[in-house]
């Protein structure tokens, strides 16, 4: 009989990289309700530790100073620790793309460095936190993102090869996440305040839609059940761009409506969360989708000189154009259910 979330986390310490994030701020909440013996917060942002610190007040919450990309510094938290949840990156799309290197220092040598000292420190399980901009990446942050996914299989596979049972390396892929920082629905919110028509890129874009509280389950999930070197995805509802801002207006009463105002560099018109080649090896696992790697050991010739899928096997992949669509009656539901939005509407309110 398999362990609930609750016998896995009792009295262990959790290390969250990237803490001070959105979803660390999110899955802070759940994890105390758990009983874990700590949980340790490792970030470079001060004025959100300190931000952190007073708001849950509890003797369970360890704040560390420190960045991914310094080894030492990462080794030094991950004293005593039984699992890592890697949410540190960098996210937002632009800013990768002007700074590309950047990206690749904190995402993919930041991840490397989680994954060595998670082995020297005899760490139990990490769950490294990736994006749907990973699967076909175009741009700077969705090829770091796919890089680090890469970079978690081969360590899970030297993993296996050297004998080492004791940890597994793991991670979970998941779309836009409703209300995460530097997210769309913030910006919308800022700009109905000011009484500005909200800007759209273009309408007919898709995205897929998930409430934090829905990716906190989903990497809870990988920390429970997660095997080494396998990557989870949690089943989503998609919608337009234009329906995404159309909610937004109804909820708000905001009568300004939208304004097209074009693609930014890096965007995606669609985007993908299982590409065709990982549908030929996928198992489905009810509200979500395991993807085992495609190789376990360090079987070259298997690699690279046997094949093992059929052309005819491949299926189209899991995109936000050909999932399940919501409609604006559905997104203004699922919007209104947000503890943010409420929140807003009530300070909207008080004015």
């Amino acid at each position: 009989m398999k362990k609930s979330v609750r016998e896995h986390i009792k009295n262990k310490t959790i290390l969250i990289t990237g803490g001070t994030g959105s979803f660390g701020n999110t899955v802070i909440e759940k994890l105390l309700s758990l009983e874990p013996a700590r949980i340790v917060i490792f970030s470079r942002d001060e004025k959100k530790q300190f931000d952190m610190r007073n708001y849950y007040n509890s003797r369970l919450l360890r704040f560390i100073i420190g960045d991914v990309r310094d080894g030492a510094s990462v080794s030094e938290a991950m004293d005593g620790v039984d699992f890592v949840f890697h949410a540190a990156a960098l996210k937002q799309v632009p800013s990768c793309e002007f700074f590309p290197i950047e990206a690749v220092k904190t995402n993919v040598l930041g991840t490397q460095n989680v994954l060595d000292s998670a082995i020297a420190a005899d760490v139990s399980r990490v769950v490294i936190l990736s994006t749907d901009k990973a699967a076909y990446p175009i741009n700077a942050m969705g090829m770091t993102k796919a890089i680090m996914e890469k970079v978690m299989v081969a360590a899970a596979r030297k993993l296996s090869e050297s004998g080492n049972k004791h940890t597994v390396f793991c991670g979970v892929r998941y779309g836009n996440v409703l209300y995460s920082r530097g997210s769309v629905l913030p910006f919308f919110i800022e700009q109905v305040k000011k009484n500005n028509t909200l800007p759209v890129t273009n309408p007919s874009m898709t995205r897929f839609l998930l409430p934090l509280p829905e990716a906190v389950d989903l990497v809870l999930y990988a920390l429970v059940n997660g095997e080494n070197g396998h990557l989870y995805v949690r089943k989503s509802r998609a919608c337009t761009v234009g329906v995404l801002v159309e909610a937004v207006c109804r909820i708000f009463s905001h009568a300004k409506g939208y304004r097209e105002v074009g693609i930014r560099a890096g965007e995606k018109y669609h985007e993908t969360l299982l590409t065709c080649e990982e549908l030929a090896r996928v198992v489905d696992r009810g509200s979500y989708f395991d993807i085992p790697p495609e190789s376990q050991g360090l079987e070259y010739n298997r690699y690279f000189l046997d094949g093992e899928r059929k052309l005819e096997s491949m299926k189209e992949a899991y995109t936000s154009e050909n999932t399940p669509r919501a409609k604006v009656e559905e997104v203004v539901r699922i919007l209104s259910g947000l503890s943010e939005i409420q929140d807003e509407l009530i300070q909207i309110q008080k004015k």
